[in-house]
């Protein structure tokens, strides 16, 4: 591993309880480690430090990509994965099991997104436990649309990507691919909890808790790279509110009315072997 890429690094906060170790980088809201007695859940591209390749990023106000990169309904444009990766985010609380961050509307954002809001993300450290709380406030007198998404990067060696186990997302299989000259990356259907066995390791579940009895991601991308790329001994299991070109469409968006929030909650557990 390059020595620059030695956790934590200066840019690293870190929370622990027990024998769970996550760390943050706070300014780009990025989870950078999650981490359960030895092992290592989440990728850390140890010898590139590709932000883009890294962790678990939060994908706000949208996720995937629009038609064309047309937000319809203001005649704007958003890139995929929205903006919330890139701009800069504002520590509010901190413990040694917990951070909270904040991005608030600015300049940056009313241009393509032109709503007064605010997004917090907060994330916790607990029993082989990372929980991600992400609360959506629309501060202003018109409805706010969204349909943001988790891109967790799970560490797996390209050798034992073909020997995962997994109980979803349905209609997905592992042996359908063969994970060199084809890789899986398409929509599937999210039943708000898979379970994932990773060779050597232990079992991994990716959950959402429901609020007020209700689920917000319907959606689950799984995606990889090829071994030729620079950063590849990964596989991304993506809960997300729904697929391609979503905020343009009512019916598969969320929808924040004014002056009201909304919360989706990830949970991940991983049991070691």
């Amino acid at each position: 591993m390059a020595e620059f890429m030695n956790f934590p690094t200066p840019r690293e906060r870190v929370l622990t309880h027990g024998g769970t170790t996550i760390g943050v980088i706070s300014d780009i809201c990025l989870v950078s480690q999650f981490q359960v007695g030895p092992w290592q859940v989440l990728y850390r591209p140890r010898e590139t430090g590709n932000v883009k390749r890294w962790g678990l990023p939060l994908m706000i106000p949208n996720f995937s990509r629009l038609k064309d990169g047309v937000f319809k309904e203001k005649g704007t444009m958003l890139p995929i994965h929205g903006f919330g990766r890139v701009l800069p985010w504002m520590v509010t609380e901190a413990g040694d099991s917990y951070l909270s961050m904040q991005l608030n509307s600015s300049d940056a954002t009313r241009a393509d997104y032109p709503y007064e809001f605010t997004f917090t993300a907060h994330i916790e450290a607990g029993d082989q436990m990372l929980t991600y709380t992400v609360t959506m406030e629309n501060r202003g007198d018109e409805a706010m649309p969204i349909a943001p998404g988790f891109h967790p990067y799970f560490a797996v060696a390209q050798r034992q990507k073909a020997q995962l186990i997994t109980d979803g997302p349905p209609g997905f299989k592992i042996s359908d691919f063969d994970w060199v000259e084809d890789v899986p990356d398409k929509p599937n259907p999210f039943p708000h909890r898979v379970d994932i066995q990773f060779p050597e390791k232990g079992t991994l579940t990716i959950a959402e808790l429901p609020q007020d009895d209700v689920y917000s991601l319907s959606n689950m991308q799984v995606w990889s790279e090829p071994p030729g790329r620079p950063d590849h001994d990964f596989v991304c299991f993506e809960p997300t509110v729904s697929t391609e070109d979503a905020l343009n469409r009512p019916s598969d968006r969320l929808t924040i009315a004014p002056r009201s929030s909304r919360k989706i909650v990830l949970q991940l557990t991983a049991r070691p072997l």
